[in-house]
């Protein structure tokens, strides 16, 4: 076997806490069957010879009231091939999944860095969830590798169900941020190489009602489970301790369980469960209600779904006075999961999912492969595998008494009851197997890599040319007007030079122009397609093969950023003119200056005269409006006011922080005032001959070298001044020795 071809692969499930010995299922809304779901898949996929490796890579959270576990950077899966990955993303603390939806472009972000740190790129990068799947697209679209997805439950089924099940529109907007989900799961739609699917329901309905359902390809394959960990009673196996802990709540508890595991999430339907069985004479006196909804030490300590789910589902217990016949344990860990399914085996009992919808249901196949019947919501998953299995009956989960009719359908009829236990282990090992689905899932990556890898274009070469900024080891970034472009001759040398030095050497411009005018001007002057361009001053980047957006960067902009306000506070001052919209972008607002202006004070004297003046009264206007900004003065004509975190410097410095460039491998070439932050710094500096006058009182400092020849020609010079093609670690001649 050609170990170069050998697959390694990244899973993305960006919410939750996840750790792989003893996961805390349950604990909160977003730690749920996903969480099994993804462990699962990590460890059966590095188990087939085709995988070399497999990084499942989650959010790091750094948090005392969530345990030590999940700050670890990584942690071994116990199959070899196989770990998770945390990476830091938005606050260190645990937050909901609902939260974390502006940090993500900050995760894409470091998950480039992390790649990129490690010296290998994935094959595939395969996506669980919205939040995860618009992480996945970015980095597909970056990369140039194909992103599968999983969505485990989506958007508008979710929504519909919701609002089906009475909530308004507004509570789910505000506590889900449904349309962010929504939003995510079109894109992923559009782009993903092909959607893994546990159900053809979910397939055809859930996926079919989305407007981008058509673009892109729908797979059917199934999970499986651990049928080392899920078996039906046996003898000799002891007697587990979770009995105690459900016994204590029961006045009768040798009666049939009716098991239920799930989170307190309103959409699990709970409460109706709890419902179903007060209104039954028959379930009250015959039978045991049992509900896991997570852990808990205190309700009023949990987030607000979780809270208000148990509060909830008290009140329904007080409400039909089923004490001595609910037990509610507040504390369970995985490997009571189970003893639980077996518990209820033995009883003779039912597990029951309630849920409003359900995209699959991974707790109904360990119920089936431990012997239990099972009774399910009509919607999704539970129709395929009640129709492989065999072993129960679908309900209408908005109507209680049609879920207490089902239940004692199955627990009253002896002979049912074994034929669907029965039939249920037997379906699950037939059609329900983790070896099966890793088999059809390496056998579509392979068809996606193949589809993705043009014709005739052999593999060594299309990798090369996707992931070539992962592999650079020194940068050069120049503007283009006055410097980059001015003379032709030396042009060509430059781009004669960084062809020879492609393999390590990248290229990036950075300029004042929009991208459109930056493109225009490239490739009216043959010059070859750089690596990365930072264009609109440093408020826009775009990298990568394609030159995509960095959206990472784009959200970075957005803090304390009031366009509008910018505009209005400098309504009037003259010497300023607003540029045509052809200079205005999202980040940028830019304006003509004329340095001949004067404007009269309240007393009569003159406010200010001349660009220094114009400058000053700029800032002081934006101050008193309490904004924050920066501004940019060059060439003596033109001033763009950008947001407070924009640069053609930050940028550069947020480029050289993402690809793990020390600034010393990092050359910036420039003429005029907009670059003076790029200049300044660890950067290796070349100011070029034929620079403005606004950059004279940089001469001098460290790491600024002034070159002589104007154009691209200083950009040579300076290359030659810094030694920088050279293999070693580039030094500034001209730096002192404290710089290092």
């Amino acid at each position: 076997m050609n170990r170069e071809d050998d697959l390694y692969l990244v899973l993305l499930s960006v919410h939750g806490l996840i750790r792989g010995e003893h996961p805390e299922l349950g604990r909160d809304a977003d730690t749920g069957g996903q969480i099994t779901y993804v462990l699962d898949l990590a460890r059966s996929l590095a188990s087939h010879p085709r995988v070399r490796q497999v990084d499942l890579v989650t959010r790091q959270v750094v948090d005392d009231r969530v345990g030590p576990d999940y700050a670890r950077a990584t942690e071994d899966l116990g199959v070899p091939g196989a770990r998770l990955v945390r990476i830091p993303c938005g606050p260190k603390r645990y937050v909901r999944k609902e939260l974390l939806w502006p940090h993500l472009d900050e995760f894409v972000d470091r998950v480039v860095r992390f790649l990129r740190r490690q010296g290998r790129m994935p094959h595939v990068v395969h996506s669980h969830y919205a939040d995860a799947g618009y992480v996945g697209r970015e980095l597909s679209r970056f990369l140039g590798i194909p992103q599968v997805h999983t969505g485990h439950s989506l958007g508008r089924a979710k929504r519909q169900r919701l609002l089906d099940g009475g909530q308004s529109v507004e509570r789910i907007e505000r506590q889900y941020r449904i349309g962010h989900r929504i939003n995510a799961e079109e894109r992923v739609l559009e782009h993903a190489a092909f959607v893994v699917c546990s159900t053809q329901q979910e397939a055809d309905t859930q996926w079919g009602a989305y407007q981008n359902a058509y673009n892109t390809h729908l797979t059917v394959n199934p999970p499986g489970v651990d049928l080392g960990r899920f078996s039906p009673p046996r003898r000799g196996l002891g007697t587990p301790s979770i009995e105690a802990q459900i016994n204590r709540f029961l006045r009768r508890p040798n009666r049939p369980m009716v098991l239920a595991i799930a989170r307190p999430d309103p959409r699990k339907n709970l409460h109706r469960l709890v419902e179903a069985f007060g209104k039954s004479p028959t379930l009250r006196e015959r039978a045991n209600l049992v509900i896991v909804a997570g852990n808990r030490d205190e309700i009023a300590a949990l987030d607000e779904p979780a809270r208000t789910e148990l509060t909830e589902l008290l009140l329904e217990i007080d409400r039909f006075d089923l004490h001595g016949q609910v037990a509610l344990p507040k504390h369970h860990a995985s490997d009571d999961v189970p003893d639980l399914y077996r518990l209820a085996a033995r009883s003779h009992g039912v597990f029951v999912n309630p849920a409003l919808t359900e995209p699959f249901g991974l707790t109904l196949l360990e119920a089936a492969a431990s012997g239990l019947p099972i009774v399910a919501t009509d919607d999704g998953g539970p129709r395929d595998i009640i129709a492989n299995c065999r072993n129960g009956v679908l309900i209408d989960a908005l109507r209680s008494e049609d879920i207490a009719a089902k239940i004692i359908s199955v627990l009253w009829d002896r002979h049912q009851w074994r034929r669907y236990a029965n039939a249920g282990m037997a379906g699950v090992r037939r059609h329900y197997t983790w070896h099966a689905h890793v088999h059809r899932y390496v056998r579509d990556v392979d068809a996606a890599l193949t589809r993705l890898r043009p014709r005739g274009l052999p593999r060594q070469r299309s990798e090369s040319a996707r992931r070539r900024l992962m592999r650079l080891d020194r940068l050069l970034v120049c503007d283009i007007d006055n410097t980059l472009v001015g003379d032709r001759e030396s042009l060509a040398e430059l781009l004669a030079l960084l062809r020879r030095e492609h393999g390590h050497v990248g290229f990036a411009v950075a300029t004042g122009r929009s991208y459109q005018l930056t493109m225009k001007v490239l490739e009216e002057e043959r010059i070859l397609r750089p690596d990365i361009l930072v264009t609109s001053v440093g408020t826009e980047i775009h990298e990568g093969p394609h030159l995509d957006p960095a959206v990472g960067w784009a959200a970075h902009l957005r803090f304390s950023w009031d366009r509008d306000g910018i505009v209005r506070a400098l309504q009037g001052v003259p010497g300023l003119r607003l540029q045509g919209e052809e200079g205005q972008r999202a980040f940028k607002v830019s304006y003509y200056t004329d340095g001949r202006a004067v404007a009269d004070g309240s007393d009569g004297d003159p406010a200010y005269v001349g660009g220094q003046l114009i400058e000053a009264e700029v800032r002081r206007r934006l101050r008193t409006a309490g904004l924050r900004f920066n501004a940019i003065f060059s060439h003596g004509q033109y001033l763009d006011i950008l947001p407070v975190r924009a640069s053609k410097g930050k940028a550069v410095r947020y480029l050289a922080d993402k690809w793990e460039l020390s600034l010393e491998r990092v050359l910036v070439a420039g003429d005029s005032g907009n670059d003076e932050e790029m200049l300044l710094g660890q950067t290796l500096a070349v100011v070029v001959g034929n620079y403005s006058e606004e950059l004279e009182p940089l001469r001098g400092q460290p790491r600024i070298y002034f070159a002589d020849a104007p154009y691209a020609g200083g950009i040579l010079e300076g290359i030659d001044h810094y030694h920088f093609l050279d293999r070693a670690t580039p030094t500034a001649a001209n730096a002192t020795e404290e710089t290092p």
